[in-house]
């Protein structure tokens, strides 16, 4: 079997999208080759939920960047926090969070800079009725 060229790999891997690009650099990390570098890869994705958590982890990517790719970062970022928010989470707890995060202190500027501009959506009526009615027990 001959090795596929490199131009003919990279356009699978595009064709695959962000979720191909983080399953090669998965792969690369693992130090293994052919299939023990998908098992690996995909099982380091998963962490605890193993190769099916990876499978999952690359099947939310998919999700993401479509979403960020059609509607943008800054709209995505804000729908997020709104949910964070009606989930009880409040803006202090995310900037928090966000500052526990093992990441660049570019990027958390620039995330904390998004979270303390931003304007909160006002509920949807359904929402705000769901969180007046009083609850069976």
């Amino acid at each position: 079997m001959s090795t596929p060229s490199i131009d003919t790999v990279a356009s699978k891997v595009a064709a695959l999208g962000v979720p191909g690009l983080v399953l090669v650099a998965a792969m690369a990390i693992t130090g293994f080759a052919g299939a023990a570098a998908i098992t690996a890869a995909l099982a380091m994705l998963g962490g605890p939920l193993g190769m099916l958590g990876g499978i999952a982890v690359l099947g939310v990517l998919v999700m993401v960047s479509h979403a960020l790719t059609e509607y943008g970062f800054e709209l995505v970022f804000s729908r997020v926090v709104d949910a964070l928010n009606e989930e009880g989470l409040s803006t202090r707890a995310i900037l928090e969070e966000i500052d526990s995060y093992p990441i660049g202190e570019t990027l958390k500027a620039k995330l904390r800079e998004l979270l303390k501009a931003r304007r909160p959506r006002k509920p949807h009526r359904r929402a705000a009725a769901r969180k007046k009615r009083p609850q069976k027990t």
